[in-house]
């Protein structure tokens, strides 16, 4: 842990040339008495790191420094950029710290990692809401911005952006709802009008009072689901929820969350889908199906 910490430092301050100790300590979340010691630690490796006082004082790298690869081992490069690789490609100011590790290092460019922000529009809106997300998580500033809830209201919010997940196949904003006074999970396709605000703050996530992020409730699902969808299933559902029919359909027994959602899943197959347990589900979409005629 404290190696990665103390490379950390280093990449930190080849991105940002000057860190106050507090911002190191508040980043890796340790004592600054923590941050001394490895700053004492990294003079060791003759590593020419200094500290100065004043109104642009801090911590720093001498100019023109050439990080030393041979401070780690070929795996560890490789790891490193990796996971640089990753960040980067979530990075839409373009950030050059990978290109410039990946050549001290003379690494090739693995381009191992993909992100895709196009949706049907084809709109740039989406790449800004992540991008602006992202830098007020870094610079701990207020967000203010329209929400549409899955029950098509719309509101307004001001939070404390915290974490952005992937997860549940979307992007997600993990914040503390400064209205509501609780963590909130915000999904980025529903928030509109995003503004960064002057105001900062200093708060961290407690998970133990993070109450939005337990798992959803699952239910045992059984289905019949037409050959001619047969991408549909082994994208979407484990090879041991699979069992291949005689007739060459797919019979699916698996378990899948248990709230609205569920509804608007299965009617995403049409016609190609028959539920077979459990006999409330079935018999809410048939009810579902009866509705959507009536409005024809």
């Amino acid at each position: 842990m404290k190696n990665n910490r103390l490379f950390g430092i280093i990449y930190l301050l080849l991105a940002n040339n000057n860190m106050t100790s507090k911002e190191l300590a508040d980043y890796f979340e340790v004592s600054v008495r923590t941050i001394y010691r490895d700053i004492e630690t990294l003079s060791e490796f003759n590593i020419p790191i200094y500290m100065s006082k004043g109104k642009n004082g801090g911590v720093k790298l001498l100019d023109n420094y050439k990080f030393d690869k041979a401070l780690l081992t070929c795996e560890e490069q490789r790891e490193i950029l990796f996971s640089l690789e990753g960040f980067n490609k979530l990075n839409i100011d373009n950030n050059k710290i990978y290109d410039k590790l990946s050549a001290l290092f003379s690494k090739d460019d693995e381009n191992w990692f993909e992100v895709d922000f196009s949706i049907w529009d084809n709109s740039s809106s989406h790449k800004e809401t992540f991008e602006l997300i992202k830098k007020s998580i870094i610079n701990k500033n207020v967000l203010e911005f329209s929400y549409f809830s899955s029950y098509g209201t719309n509101t307004f919010r001001r939070v404390e952006p915290l974490k952005l997940y992937f997860r549940y196949n979307a992007w997600y904003l993990c914040a503390f709802d400064l209205d509501k006074n609780d963590y909130r999970f915000f999904k980025l396709m529903r928030i509109k009008n995003l503004k960064i605000l002057d105001d900062t703050f200093e708060r961290k996530i407690n998970f133990e009072e993070k109450k939005d992020d337990k798992p959803p409730k699952l239910i045992k699902l059984v289905l019949e689901i037409d050959k001619s969808l047969a991408y549909r299933v082994y994208d979407e559902f484990n090879e041991d929820d699979i069992e291949l029919l005689n007739n060459g359909n797919f019979k699916i027994i698996t378990e899948l969350p248990f709230n609205d959602w569920i509804y608007g899943y299965i009617l995403s197959f049409g016609s190609k889908v028959k539920v077979i347990e459990p006999l409330y589900i079935k018999e809410e979409i048939i009810k579902d199906l009866k509705e959507s005629l009536d409005n024809y």
